[in-house]
């Protein structure tokens, strides 16, 4: 086990979250662990069937006393979202997960922690061993590739549950019982690359910008966080007045991240190339002044390219077309809810772009607790990549899930938590997409609530698991598992 978890409590919990963080489970690439987890339940002798994505349930018998209790299923996802600062040495495909203890916080070195979701499947797997739960039937579930499209919850079949109660162990809040989500799509604008000759007497220059935080595009949006993507875009526009010719532009890494790093090569007329430093220093000033609250660490730069770039360029008609989409894309809150206070309502994000010989894509998501407003901003984000030039995809998406607030299963959470603490749980929805709503959509009439420890940070390099809060968490989810009949 490693030195910054030992002696931590629970030591089940933690001893398995130990053990898949050294086992890759980036998106998509959950092979390992889903075989990880199927054998574990063997080797408990306990009865586990998988599905050909990856899926597993795992079920667990009624602890004496409790087998005339009906069945509750405890559900996470296996797969992690991979982000990375650009200084660090690390491939998720083959490295484990570096623990850091910063006092109350587990983080890792330089790269997402993986506690989103891996914390929920350490608790399953702490479960599946602890032999002195008191709990009724178990069905023990771990779904695949819920950060990139939610398609394990999608493709479960009618019969690989028998539960009609669930809690999913997806929440970041201890203290917050979550009923309802968004749900949300994602929108991809191409444009064909041309490229031509840079012109005589230019050089090449690299615009990077970093230090962003990033985060959650859903649970963090509303913090008024940098986009790097528009960020760079704004100094490339300045800099076209100078005669500036964009090469290349790569930033952002995952769809549902707020992208944190952005570099852009340009060929900038020598004759030119004092004023575009200059250009850039007073960009970064403002940059700076504008965030100075949230991103403090933000820099935009305009050093030499990392490497040697090919001397070509966009075709000019294409550059303008870009950068004017940027430009024009909205991101961040599109409108907050008039039923509940403080909670986003719309978003969209301006997620991912890449360079390639073949093509510029640049892709973004959205998302909304109403339907009919999750296809408004789909239609308003196509409608600025038409206009621009590019070929319009658009993901089939994923619900949202509706608040119920006199479910059965959320009255026992509420009761439970009102008895441990002394207080009432605060109860929400949350502006992230959540297996519950397929889920339900799969299992019609699922009785759900979620619950977790507390993580900030999720979906960037900064991801913190808060130490007291898992132990607290454990306690909450095994007097519920006591308390149900």
């Amino acid at each position: 086990m490693s030195n910054a978890i030992a002696g931590l409590q629970p030591q089940l919990i933690w001893k398995y979250f130990a053990e898949i963080s050294r086992i890759p489970r980036g998106s998509k690439n959950e092979t390992a662990i889903s075989q990880y987890v199927f054998e574990t339940a063997k080797r408990l002798g306990l009865k586990a069937k998988q599905d050909r994505l990856g899926n597993v349930v795992v079920k667990k018998p009624a602890s004496p006393g409790k087998r005339e209790a009906r069945p509750i299923c405890l559900q996470g996802h296996l797969d992690m979202v991979c982000e990375k600062n650009a200084a660090t040495q690390h491939d998720f495909a083959k490295d484990p997960i570096e623990f850091v203890r910063q006092g109350d916080v587990i983080k890792a070195n330089g790269t997402t922690l993986g506690g989103d979701n891996g914390i929920a499947v350490a608790t399953n797997l702490a479960i599946m061993e602890d032999a002195l739960l008191e709990h009724g039937p178990l069905e023990l579930l771990f779904t695949v590739d819920e950060e990139t499209g939610l398609t394990g919850a999608a493709n479960l079949k009618p019969n690989f549950l028998e539960s009609k109660r669930l809690l999913n162990l997806d929440s970041e809040e201890d203290w917050v019982l979550t009923v309802g989500c968004a749900g949300g799509r994602d929108t991809r604008g191409i444009w064909k690359t041309r490229f031509e000759p840079a012109p005589a007497g230019t050089a090449a220059v690299s615009i990077q910008v970093s230090g962003l935080r990033g985060g959650h595009s859903g649970m963090d949006i509303s913090a008024g966080r940098g986009n790097a993507i528009k960020l760079a875009n704004r100094l490339v526009m300045e800099l076209a007045g100078l005669g500036a010719r964009l090469a290349v532009i790569n930033g952002g890494s995952k769809r549902n991240a707020i992208p944190r790093e952005c570099e852009a090569v340009l060929f900038v007329p020598q004759d030119q190339m004092q004023k575009a430093r200059e250009a850039a220093v007073r960009f970064n000033a403002t940059a700076r002044a504008e965030f100075a609250t949230v991103e403090p660490d933000l820099a935009v730069k305009l050093t030499e390219p990392s490497r040697p770039p090919e001397a070509k360029v966009l075709k000019a008609s294409l550059q303008k077309k870009l950068c004017r989409t940027i430009c024009a894309l909205p991101h961040g809150v599109i409108k907050m809810s008039a039923d509940i206070p403080g909670l986003v309502e719309t978003s969209t994000n301006v997620a991912v772009i890449a360079t390639t010989e073949a093509a510029v894509e640049l892709a973004t998501s959205q998302r909304s607790s109403v339907a009919s407003e999750i296809e408004e901003i789909v239609q308003a984000v196509t409608a600025v990549f038409a206009l621009g030039g590019a070929r319009v995809k658009s993901s089939d998406g994923y619900p949202g899930w509706a608040p119920n607030l006199g479910s059965p299963i959320l009255k026992l959470a509420k009761e439970t938590y009102k008895s441990l603490f002394g207080k009432e749980p605060e109860v929400k929805a949350i502006h992230a997409g959540l297996e519950c709503g397929i889920i339900g959509e799969r299992f019609p009439g699922m009785d759900m609530v979620s619950l977790g420890p507390t993580l900030h940070d999720v979906h960037s390099p900064d991801e913190k698991l808060d130490i007291p809060s898992v132990e607290k968490f454990w306690k909450y989810l095994s007097a519920i598992l006591k308390a149900a009949d």
